[in-house]
C-alpha cells in the first residue's frame, strides 16, 4: 500500500512541471468525465485523433505504460497531456498534438 502511495506522489509531482513551465500550455484540470467527453465529440466532428491512436504510437516508440491522460490547450490547439511510466519506471508527460497526433512537447523523465 505504501507504494501506491509513492508511485501516486511521484506522479504527481511530474505532472507538475508541465502546469508550470509551459508558459503557452494550458492543461485542463479536473480531468475526468468532462474531458472524456469533450475528446469523443473532438474525434467525431473529425477534429482530433482518438486516444486510443495516440496511445498505440507512444507504445510503439517508448517502452512502458500509459498512467493518465487529460485534454488540454497547447499553441492554440487542443492537446492530449498523457503521463507515461517508462520502462525502467521514470515518468514521463508527453504533450500530444489532439489535432495531428504529433508529439510536441515532453517532460520529466530526466
Amino acid at each position: 500500500m505504501r507504494h501506491l502511495f509513492a508511485l501516486a506522489v511521484l506522479v504527481a509531482a511530474a505532472a507538475a512541471p508541465v502546469m508550470a513551465d509551459a508558459q503557452d500550455s494550458r492543461p485542463v484540470l479536473g480531468a475526468g468525465r468532462g474531458d472524456q467527453d469533450q475528446a469523443r465529440e473532438g474525434v467525431k466532428a473529425g477534429r482530433q485523433v482518438p486516444l486510443s491512436r495516440v496511445l498505440a504510437m507512444l507504445a510503439g516508440r517508448y517502452p512502458g505504460r500509459h498512467l493518465n491522460t487529460t485534454l488540454g490547450e497547447t499553441g492554440g490547439h487542443a492537446a492530449y497531456y498523457v503521463q507515461w511510466q517508462m520502462s525502467d519506471g521514470r515518468v514521463v508527460v508527453f504533450v500530444v498534438d489532439a489535432e495531428s497526433g504529433q508529439v510536441v512537447g515532453r517532460q520529466g523523465g530526466g
